[in-house]
């Protein structure tokens, strides 16, 4: 393998390690605690910074369970295997992966349990990457920037993960489902329909969001 190849495969490996530790439900803190990495140095690789060493891809190819051939996107992706229970993500959130991944477009299902209090407003995160949600059940609060959006079953959320964002149960009234779409270095669903008869080359319509309005 030429140089320049093994410099564009370890720069590759960053988005698909942060890929493989978010399948693994864990975060940069947890895995520096298992395997005695730092959190910055962790940082540092998943965002392209710093080149991982053998010794670090051993040690966190073994953490999620991943080969070393899929770190280096050389290996085709498993078909996916079934879960017997959901990861768990905090603050009674329940996520079921939908796909085995270690890079690119990945899906999950998730739950937010009924709740018997009014929400707080979502406590919001921004990092990398592009993000597609739609609600399955009940009313999801998506607090997106300065907006509030309540999203109701069939309503779909596209946005730029690197705008602070966060959901919660807009309740009450059950339980929330819905599925989300990530990629980690802004991958996107990209719609293909054929257009309508004498509509020419007029492009699909864009997935909507939802109403913006207080939960």
């Amino acid at each position: 393998m030429a140089v320049d190849d093994v410099d564009a495969t370890l720069a590759a490996m960053g988005p698909r390690l942060r890929a493989a530790r978010e399948h693994h439900g864990a975060t940069l803190a947890g895995v520096s605690c298992a395997t005695g990495i730092s959190t910055s140095t962790l940082s540092r690789i998943e965002t392209g910074r710093r080149k991982p060493t053998l010794e670090v891809l051993l040690q966190l190819s073994k953490e999620y369970g991943v080969s070393l051939d899929e770190l280096a996107g050389t290996a085709p992706t498993p078909a996916a295997e079934p879960r017997t229970a959901p990861l768990s993500f905090g603050d009674d959130k329940a996520a079921w992966p939908l796909t085995r991944y270690v890079g690119g477009l990945h899906a999950h299902k998730h739950v937010l349990p009924a709740l018997k209090d009014p929400p707080a407003r979502p406590r919001q995160v921004s990092h990398d990457g592009h993000e597609w949600l739609c609600v399955l059940y009940g009313r999801l609060w998506l607090a997106l920037g300065d907006h509030d959006l309540i999203l109701t079953p069939g309503e779909v959320a596209e946005f730029d993960t690197r705008t602070p964002h966060g959901v919660a149960n807009a309740g009450p009234g059950g339980p929330v489902e819905y599925l989300i779409m990530f990629g980690p270095q802004g991958e996107r669903p990209r719609p293909r329909t054929p257009p309508a008869a004498g509509c020419g080359n007029r492009q699909p319509n864009r997935p909507r969001a939802g109403r913006e309005e207080q939960p």
